[in-house]
């Protein structure tokens, strides 16, 4: 409780930046290469559908998982290679559509969204028009891959509105579900216990 206040206080500096998420490149995205006093050399390119790009004298990369400060350093080192001296590579992503979000379910537009630092479980709901007309906000399921395994959280965005626990982080290739769903119905049992989800149910699948 804030005492002896006209309302919210405003944010410092540190509040209005997200934390910093590694952009990663993926097949199909469009990058910028340029090296330093080679003009020749610079282009805009697009990550093929294996994930690597081709660049003259440096020959084909796997760029696919890479930032784009470790693309820059593996074009280095196949110059490098091709006898080019000491040569200074600056790889930009241009646009990605290998960082996105699936939205599913009782939503208004159901589709893939452009995953950025600041992407949360209801900002890419707001993404997707918000919820349709029946939406049940109580049972919304993200499904994620951590380290090969695949894992579901059960989130109740009513709850998140109300301030009784954060809402989450989404990143890329996450899926959100809205409503009933498969995954949805592993968590029955524990739902059954407690109609009101106060904190997110975690379920591994595999």
């Amino acid at each position: 409780m804030v005492k002896d206040s006209a309302g919210l206080p405003a944010p410092a500096r540190r509040d209005l930046t997200a934390a910093d998420r590694p952009s990663l490149i993926g097949p199909l995205d469009t990058i910028e290469v340029d090296v330093f006093g080679i003009p020749d050399l610079g282009r805009e390119a697009q990550v093929d559908a294996s994930g690597r790009i081709s660049i003259p004298l440096a020959g084909t990369i796997d760029a696919r998982g890479k930032t784009s400060e470790e693309l820059a350093r593996s074009i280095e080192a196949a110059l490098r290679a091709r006898y080019v001296r000491n040569p200074q590579v600056t790889v930009n992503i241009k646009s990605s559509v290998s960082q996105v979000v699936t939205v599913d379910g009782q939503v208004v537009e159901p589709g893939l969204y452009p995953v950025t630092n600041q992407m949360t479980l209801m900002r890419s709901i707001a993404s997707a028009k918000g919820f349709s007309e029946f939406a049940k906000s109580n049972e919304v399921v993200i499904l994620r891959t951590v380290d090969g395994r695949k894992m579901a959280g059960l989130y109740d965005v009513e709850a998140i509105r109300r301030g009784m626990y954060d809402d989450p982080p989404i990143y890329a290739n996450d899926v959100i579900v809205v409503g009933d769903s498969p995954q949805r119905r592993l968590f029955r049992d524990f739902v059954a216990l407690s109609p009101i989800i106060a904190a997110p149910l975690i379920a591994i699948l595999n």
